[in-house]
């Protein structure tokens, strides 16, 4: 029974990281996100094509999928492996949203969604991370690239030294990777765009 409650969790997580917040708010302001600015449907093309409070909107609402989704998983006592993998379904959701034909964001903002409840301390130092090196550099990619790559060894470090943990968050940051192979690509040849840049 409880494999079939986790295992509906999981459907539910996934469903719930498709819902797309920015291409919603997008179409209010009468804007098809997907065909302006990079085409991604997270709060960065929403703030360069759009603006500020549509992209904090797009911003708050892809986090809060990742934080409901950990959230339900603990309520039924999921236990740490359940609760990241849940959390992980919400960022595939995210990432290969149903209703976009399995397409989607890069799945930043819903991955520290899914890390504010799941590792409360690592979260803080992955955004901490992330804003110091977007104030440096102006880079969002660079930011999610460098604060994700710190994650695992932060988990380990500061949550208690728990492994599963940290194999979570590797694998999340392994998604973040490869969600981001143009943005590195773009990163190398220096054409990548900056944030806030209006289109």
């Amino acid at each position: 029974m409880r494999t079939l409650i986790f295992g509906v969790l999981f459907l539910a997580a996934f469903l719930l990281g498709s819902v797309p917040f920015g291409i919603i708010i997008a179409k209010i302001k009468g804007v098809d996100l997907k065909k302006v600015g990079s085409g991604n449907i997270g709060a960065t093309n929403v703030l360069r094509s759009i603006g500020k409070w549509p992209a904090a909107i797009t911003l708050c609402g892809d986090i809060l999928k990742g934080t409901l989704a950990v959230a339900f998983a603990r309520y039924f006592e999921a236990g740490p492996a359940w609760e990241g993998l849940i959390g992980i379904s919400a960022i595939l959701g995210h990432n290969f949203s149903v209703f976009l034909g399995f397409r989607g964001g890069k799945g930043v903002a819903t991955s520290l969604g899914v890390l504010m409840i799941y590792s409360p301390l690592a979260a803080f130092l992955t955004l901490i991370i992330w804003l110091a090196v977007v104030v440096l550099t102006k880079y969002s990619s660079l930011g999610a690239l460098i604060s994700f790559a710190l994650l695992p060894l932060n988990v380990f470090l500061f949550d208690t030294g728990d492994k599963e943990k940290a194999l979570i968050t590797l694998l999340i940051a392994v998604i973040i990777f490869l969600r981001h192979r143009e943005n590195i690509q773009r990163l190398l040849k220096g054409t990548e765009r900056k944030i806030g840049h209006r289109i």
